[in-house]
């Protein structure tokens, strides 16, 4: 057993996903105050989390994928970042109001965060069966030695051999491969009811790569445990998981099942990003990249942030912020220009 509740790590021991929300951020936002001024780093994200989902969340480097996500367990440094606005309703309680000893409970325990670069997130001067314990003990009372086995058990659940071994060995011991691993150990130790990924394949190898994808899916699947896969790759996502958000700008462009997103992307953005994409059914055929740079944060644009580099834009995209419209059931999309029938969307 992994958990102190009923998830075992046997295949069909927990359903996948419900309609029922295990978390629901409404209109955050994030700022960084900078000598050069205020950065508008997330700017009126609001999106739900199922129990059980795989929600994958893109958008290239500074699109605030990754501020949105640490904002929700207050992570960015106060000073300089501030979340000036927003709720992230978790387990009957809002988040971003609880104090910090209500928020510390959840953070390990309830909610797991497994960072980009494990190098710099484990501790390098401590073994990484007392980096794997630590929250045992404060998140289910375990004792060390309960503790102990506890992760060990962790270890051999991701795939790290001589588990009990291992326990004895520092970060700097391990391959990159590895740490990454222990990173999900760690996040899983007190079996949450999220877990939010950031970019955690991004420094690996390929075939690495797939190994954690592959680790991260099967104990999503086994544990009933939901995930938030941040990443800027949409051929990751794709075979993972059941709904895409894509962010540019500090906010949600899009929002739709993996399917419809891939088969019918509305928003210009998400076109670009899967038109710069290799694929095997078009061989030959040139990429195509997204003309321009993302926006300046310090000094957003008044109307949508894509309309610089967007090859539908209209003079409404200057003047106002399109909002999150559904057009078709689950699909959402922030765009005043219909890209399939090309004429303007009302609203």
């Amino acid at each position: 057993m992994i958990a102190d509740h009923d998830h075992s790590l046997v295949p069909g021991g927990c359903p996948l996903t419900t309609s029922e929300p295990v978390l629901e951020v409404s209109d955050l936002k994030t700022e960084f105050h900078t000598p050069d001024g205020v950065v508008h780093a997330v700017n009126g994200v609001s999106f739900t989390l199922n129990a059980g989902e795989f929600l994958g969340v893109v958008g290239e480097s500074g699109s605030g994928k990754s501020v949105t996500m640490m904002s929700l367990l207050r992570l960015i440094p106060m000073p300089p970042g501030e979340i000036v606005d927003g709720t992230a309703v978790f387990d009957d309680a809002d988040l971003l109001s609880m104090s910090n000893d209500q928020l510390r409970k959840v953070r390990g325990g309830k909610i797991g965060f497994i960072f980009q670069d494990p190098m710099t997130s484990l501790n390098p001067v401590l073994t990484l069966g007392h980096q794997i314990s630590e929250p045992l003990k404060i998140h289910n009372g375990l004792s060390s030695k309960e503790a102990g086995e506890k992760a060990a058990e962790l270890l051999a659940v991701v795939g790290i051999p001589d588990a009990h071994q291992r326990l004895k060995a520092y970060p700097h011991e391990l391959s990159g491969g590895m740490r990454q691993r222990v990173m999900i150990a760690i996040a899983l130790a007190c079996s949450p009811d999220v877990i939010i990924a950031d970019e955690p394949t991004t420094a690996l190898d390929v075939t690495v790569q797939a190994q954690i994808i592959e680790i991260v899916k099967d104990l999503r699947e086994k544990l009933g445990t939901a995930v938030i896969w941040i990443t800027h790759d949409l051929g990751v996502v794709a075979g993972i998981a059941d709904r895409v958000v894509v962010m540019y700008g500090g906010q949600i462009v899009e929002e739709a099942t993996v399917n419809n997103l891939y088969g019918q992307p509305e928003h210009p953005y998400t076109q670009g990003l899967l038109n710069s994409m290799p694929r095997l059914d078009q061989k030959g055929q040139a990429l195509e990249s997204i003309k321009g740079q993302p926006p300046s944060l310090h000094e957003p644009p008044s109307g949508c942030s894509f309309a610089p580099r967007c090859p539908f834009v209209v003079e409404k995209c200057t003047q106002e912020v399109p909002s999150l419209t559904e057009i078709r059931p689950g699909h959402h999309v922030a765009c005043w220009w219909d890209t399939r029938a090309g004429v303007p969307r009302h609203g």
